[in-house]
């Protein structure tokens, strides 16, 4: 077994913020039980030592919602713990969150600190293009709240990402949020296209965010990150550091820049398994940790050709000079194609970004490739 990376939903699709474009929201309200509370003491237990006993070399755990500090943090404690009590000895286990800022406290911070969590923190640009669909339940805008959040993490020396969801608002104004980014030093970014509600038609809603627009916000946003790196200056951007990779002949990290589903556990409060976080639907549930091991997990994944079924793409996707870099995307994100497979959503905005900027992303790799060999 290689080492493995498991994703739980500690408080399954509760939250404290009311995000209009939220994409977990829609999952939870297209299935029989939209949330199933928190986890429970028994569950997490279950779910950590059966983990790390399948796991080999490595082991990471990714906290995820809904908005997963509503489990409190002593559920983390706990957590820590019992994987102190099952770890092997020798295997390397790395913890992540991925919150929305909107209860961390100076203890939540110095938890995170002293036990080395990568905190992935979701803020979408300024006050204005945040605001915009990010708020509380009372309708109140939570930039200064995410703001001061980053602050705290900051002074107790926290590593944490910036997770930005490319929506209507943030594509239209990537210019001043990439400015703004910059201004208070924030290092590491990712930027997230938005998602229409599952099985619905593209770009029907206020925050929906059109192939046209996103096409215009990678090449403006490649734009500036290619005049810092000449500086040396840039951030670290993971779709642009991906596709470089891809002309250095690495493994893309991101699976939708594999063009194929990886091999995901996605660990609902109850316990069940899903073999991705946009698909933990009714029909795609892999078995409850509560009541199997991974094995099984694995072998029904197996039965339900799941990783199969993002393999099929159009001979057009194909016989595309950008399919290297492209390879159609995420599964989530295609649409069928009148002549058979299928094509991604964002197709035309991939197309007018490498149109444009191909040779660059390949010339960078060269740079990078020749200083690598000179070292040797």
């Amino acid at each position: 077994m290689p080492p493995i990376c498991v994703m739980l939903k500690p408080a399954s699709g509760s939250c404290d913020l009311r995000c209009q474009y939220c994409f977990y929201h829609d999952i939870t309200e297209n299935r029989l039980c939209p949330n199933y509370g928190m986890m429970s003491e028994a569950t997490l237990e279950a779910v950590i030592q059966k983990t790390l006993a399948y796991a080999e070399g490595s082991c990471s755990f990714i906290y995820q919602g809904g908005e997963p500090t509503l489990a409190g943090l002593e559920f983390y404690r706990k957590s820590l713990a019992l994987q102190k009590k099952y770890a092997p000895v020798g295997l390397r286990i790395e913890n992540s969150i991925q919150t929305n800022g909107y209860r961390i406290d100076k203890e939540w911070a110095k938890f995170f600190a002293d036990n080395q969590f990568l905190v992935g923190i979701s803020l979408d640009g300024t006050r204005k293009t945040h605001d915009a669909y990010r708020r509380s339940p009372s309708g109140e805008g939570t930039f200064f709240r995410i703001m001061e959040t980053i602050d705290l993490l900051n002074r107790y020396q926290v590593e944490y990402n910036i997770l930005t969801v490319v929506h209507r608002q943030t594509a239209a104004r990537i210019k001043e949020i990439y400015t703004f980014y910059k201004k208070h030093q924030f290092r590491y970014l990712q930027f997230i296209p938005c998602l229409d509600p599952i099985g619905e038609t593209g770009g029907q809603y206020e925050y929906s965010l059109t192939p046209e627009q996103y096409g215009t916000f990678l090449k403006d946003l490649f734009k500036l990150w290619y005049e810092d790196l000449q500086k040396g200056q840039q951030p670290y951007i993971r779709q642009f550091e991906n596709y470089i990779g891809i002309f250095l002949g690495y493994m893309p990290a991101a699976c939708e820049q594999r063009g194929i589903c990886g091999k995901q556990y996605v660990v609902e409060a109850d316990g069940e398994v899903y073999p991705c976080d946009f698909y933990m639907l009714d029909e795609y549930q892999l078995g409850n940790l509560n009541e199997v091991d991974y094995p099984q997990i694995d072998k029904t994944r197996r039965e339900l050709q799941f990783v199969e079924r993002s393999m099929p793409v159009s001979k057009q996707c194909r016989d595309c000079r950008f399919y290297k870099l492209c390879r159609c995307g995420c599964n989530r994100m295609r649409i069928p194609h009148p002549n058979g497979g299928s094509i991604n959503y964002f197709c035309e905005a991939y197309q007018a970004f490498f149109s444009e900027y191909e040779d660059t992303l390949r010339q960078i790799a060269d740079t990078i490739a020749a200083h690598q060999q000179n070292r040797t």
